[in-house]
């Protein structure tokens, strides 16, 4: 009965990962209880022959309060049973057990070394997030819930402990952590940082800097617009570079073999050439992404590699009232565990970011009755802060040399090759954003 129950539901999920197909079977692998009325589950779903897990905190109460209506998953007998991530009065056990360093049934909470966890506050879920469940305590901790368990420890636990061990800039304090063995592997459930209760994010940021300059007189440079946002685009690629330099210092890095480079330039262009076949707009533009890419394999040195971001772009980045603070280091939530840790060149999340001023410049003009009128201007703003986050990078101490700079716009081809195909599958309003990258540019 709870397996039929459980499958019904947890397809209508944000977070599950397998929507559009049909669910063949669901088995829970583990049951443990938490406190009288919370259980946790890793609940097994096969889909055409394939499986995932998931984590689900049931709860379950004989009287269901109209605030967490929104939350069943339906009732056996006289229970009424519920997604307990929603219910502030059961998710007080996060914090106890981490601050505790409990151990219930393999369920293993762990804190940091030298920490100490408050374990007043309560909890209120984020709403925003996709593939995961955020719960915010108080103004002090945020705890990620890894709604989707792939064996392993995720790279976020991993990256942002090594760096706070060397006490570096630009993260957010790391308090603790949830683990599991799943399949032998020591497996990340859930873990908990700092909050930035007074900080702002930075695609917010970006957008109130583009309204601000369509809102101004046309004939007034975005330099001068209220709102300019390049100072902080020139902070913000600072503060990348000593992430990156952070990343190298902390874990291993390599290099690329020049025949490893030609590989590289190669499955570009087999995206490429499946991505034209999917969306026949960007035939047009071909001839120029292909350009991008045989200048990298005309490359004849190394490219050095390292741990990197891995999923780059202003929606990962806070500005706060002193600096910048890089979030969400798990990498791509839907790629292999060894993808997302593997080294890779720092110019991907630079890549990354330079697609997101491309976005926050134009993501105003999808549907705007003046769009046209102001495509110059999302142009200007794009360039302005593409040019001073590069600015800012280099002064930080990333390096951009001519072979980098290569390789960097190839690897904004690909991104923006990506996005052409995600926008066409699923806001194809959108698609005149990334088709704009190829198009002459300044920045």
């Amino acid at each position: 009965m709870l397996d039929e129950l459980l499958a019904a539901w947890i397809s209508r999920q944000r977070w599950f990962g397998g929507k559009g197909r049909p669910i063949d079977e669901l088995s829970i692998e583990s049951d443990v209880e938490l406190t009288p009325g919370l259980r946790h589950l890793v609940v097994a779903v096969w889909q055409e022959g394939s499986r995932d897990r998931y984590q689900l905190l049931l709860g379950e109460r004989t009287e269901l309060p109209d605030r967490l209506g929104h939350a069943l998953i339906g009732s056996v007998g006289d229970a009424y049973l519920y997604d307990a991530v929603h219910d502030s009065d059961r998710t007080g056990w996060l914090l106890d057990g981490m601050a505790n360093e409990e151990t219930r049934n393999g369920l293993r909470m762990r804190h940091m070394p030298g920490v100490s966890i408050d374990t007043s506050p309560r909890s209120l879920v984020l709403g925003a997030e996709q593939s995961n469940t955020s719960l915010v305590y108080g103004d002090a901790y945020i705890c990620k819930l890894f709604r989707r368990l792939i064996p392993g420890v995720n790279p976020e636990l991993e990256v942002v402990t090594a760096l706070a061990a060397r006490d570096a800039p630009h993260i957010a304090q790391p308090y603790g952590w949830i683990e599991v063995d799943l399949d032998g592997t020591d497996t990340t459930l859930a873990f908990m940082q700092e909050f930035l209760s007074n900080a702002n994010d930075g695609w917010d940021l970006a957008l109130a800097s583009v309204r601000d300059l369509y809102a101004s007189l046309p004939e007034l440079p975005a330099a001068e617009a209220g709102g300019d946002f390049a100072a902080e685009s020139l902070r913000l690629g600072g503060a990348t570079a000593r992430v990156h330099q952070e990343l190298a210092d902390a874990f291993p890095t390599g290099v690329i073999e020049v025949h490893e480079v030609k590989r590289m330039a190669e499955g570009f262009r087999r995206r490429l050439g499946r991505a034209v076949a999917e969306v026949p707009e960007l035939r047009a533009h071909a001839t120029v992404i292909e350009q991008a890419y045989h200048q990298v394999e005309l490359l004849t040195g190394e490219v050095p590699v390292q741990r990197v971001h891995g999923d780059y772009h202003l929606g990962q980045v806070m500005r706060t009232p002193t600096d910048w603070v890089v979030l969400d280091f798990e990498g791509e939530p839907g790629q292999p565990l060894g993808e997302r840790r593997a080294l890779s060149s720092p110019l991907r999340d630079v890549a990354g970011m330079l697609r997101s001023f491309d976005y926050a410049a134009r993501h105003l003009l999808a549907g705007h009755a003046q769009a046209e009128e102001l495509e110059p201007r999302a142009q200007e703003w794009a360039d302005r802060n593409r040019a001073a986050f590069l600015e800012g990078y280099a002064e930080g101490g990333g390096v951009i040399t001519r072979a980098d700079a290569a390789l960097l716009r190839a690897l904004e081809m690909s991104k923006a090759v990506y996005e052409v195909v995600y926008e066409a599958r699923n806001r194809p309003t959108w698609i005149t954003i990334p088709l704009a990258a190829f198009r002459p540019r300044t920045g």
